[in-house]
């Protein structure tokens, strides 16, 4: 990273540093989001913005700036970064106070962080080829999961333990048996019959992006869908898996807690929902 934006200044990565009471630091009191770019573009940029309202307004923080105004900070970091392809990440915090659990004073001023960073986008397409294995964990987060906060020790620690098992992602299962989301992105399966099923966007998972503008591309492809929740052993017996993030866009999984997804294979619909997806996404 070259470079990053923090609260007004731009600074060179090695010297951009927030305060060591900021409520982000101090209590994971904030919200983030991370917007693909894709050709000097990035993509859907105001579905992220308008989730990042809602983020801030359910924490009750404001917003440190105008929605264009932060645009112009997040297409200069791009710019410092010189970033073409890879994503961008904002984070905002409820600022820098003397630490206590209650709220700050209301004229505290809310800590705002931009970076850039490359992704290699040639890599990402192999991975797409091959497919990733995935493993199932349970779901031990808050409730408010639909809250894109900071928050993610959960995620961090169900990452890691999909990457001691040799996979790239984990599934979340939750108290009923069925599958949430994954630690870093949603969940999604084709059922034998060709019904391409995932869990409705409710609190018990994230709103993800990715996965609004999928919900257009299987519309327009005439495919047949089901909001549903799923559980692992359903996943193990269908026709295919697959993984929706904003840095990954469509991910065929092949394998879920060592079982092999179908032939073991990418499937068709993943592959053709992969390749249609920025037909539909928004570019700015």
């Amino acid at each position: 990273m070259r470079s990053a934006y923090v609260n007004g200044r731009y600074l060179p990565g090695a010297r951009a540093t927030v305060h060591i009471e900021d409520r982000g630091y101090q209590f994971s009191d904030g919200v983030y989001e991370v917007c693909e770019v894709r050709d000097s573009h990035i993509i859907d940029g105001q579905r992220h913005m308008a989730r990042l309202r809602r983020s801030l307004a359910e924490l009750r923080i404001p917003m440190p700036m105008s929605d264009r105004a932060l645009g112009i900070v997040m297409r200069e970091c791009l710019l410092r970064n010189r970033v073409r392809d890879g994503i961008i990440y904002l984070q905002i915090t409820r600022g820098v106070a003397r630490r206590d659990h209650a709220f700050p004073a209301p004229d505290t001023k809310p800590s705002l962080v931009v970076t850039a960073r490359s992704l290699d986008r040639a890599a990402n397409e192999r991975i797409a080829v091959e497919g990733v294995a995935v493993v199932t964990v349970p779901d031990n987060r808050w409730e408010r999961v639909d809250i894109k906060s900071i928050s993610l020790l959960p995620n961090v620690l169900a990452k890691q333990a999909a990457r001691e098992q040799g996979a790239k992602e984990a599934w979340f299962v939750d108290s009923s048996g069925h599958v949430t989301e994954g630690s870093s992105s949603n969940a999604w399966i084709v059922t034998i019959d060709g019904k391409v099923v995932t869990r409705p966007a409710d609190r018990g998972i994230l709103r993800g992006i990715t996965r609004a503008v999928l919900l257009e591309v299987i519309k327009a492809q005439g495919l047949s869908l089901e909001e549903r929740a799923f559980t692992p052993q359903e996943a193990y017996k269908s026709r295919e898996a697959f993984l929706t993030s904003a840095s990954q866009v469509v991910v065929p999984v092949v394998r879920i807690d060592g079982r092999a997804v179908g032939n073991g294979a990418p499937g068709l619909v993943a592959t053709a929902l992969r390749a249609k997806f920025h037909e539909h996404a928004g570019r700015s």
